[in-house]
């Protein structure tokens, strides 16, 4: 049995996060025309153009997309997640790539609502100074804090399912 390390982790992790980035540039550009878009809308429509109104206009369109920035950014991350984490290939394009899965306790597939909750885990897991993450260093299976809430185990790639049941 091979459970996978912090560092493995970790590289993964830094992957996905430059996957992560490249939708929310794509993300940022739309937005962006859209406030560009209302700005225009909001001087040609008054006429003139009030410095302070057009300033009070783009402060409000900049915090209402922030909001769906933030909704946007928390659902995109989760789907991304938990949709591949649960799929055939058990992990994300950055597990994917260092050779590690996800995996129940018997080295099963996760579904869906697992690996939800295994994304929501890592959440809290992040809220205490990163400890539940610091956690994969230093236990028996490699598991991090959002791993034992949710059941589950990251191992390499190659690993038989046979052998983890076999390890129980």
């Amino acid at each position: 049995m091979v459970y996978a390390g912090f560092w493995k982790r970790l590289a993964a992790a830094w992957i996905d996060c430059l996957a992560s980035m490249a939708i929310w540039m794509i993300y940022g550009y739309i937005s962006g025309f859209l406030i560009v878009d209302q700005l225009v809308e909001s001087a040609i429509a008054e006429l003139h153009v009030d410095p302070t109104a057009l300033n009070e206009r783009l402060n409000d369109i900049n915090a209402e997309s922030l909001g769906y920035g933030l909704v946007f950014s928390l659902g995109m991350t989760w789907i991304y997640c938990a949709v591949f984490e649960a799929s055939r290939i058990q992990g994300t394009l950055g597990k994917l790539a260092v050779g590690i899965k996800v995996t129940d306790m018997h080295g099963n597939r996760i579904g869906f609502f697992r690996a939800s909750g295994r994304y929501f885990a890592k959440c809290f897991s992040a809220t205490i100074i990163g400890i539940g993450y610091v956690m994969v260093a230093f236990t028996k299976r490699k598991q991090g804090l959002h791993d034992m809430m949710a059941g589950c185990l990251v191992i390499s790639r190659d690993t038989d399912p046979d052998s983890v049941s076999a390890e129980q």
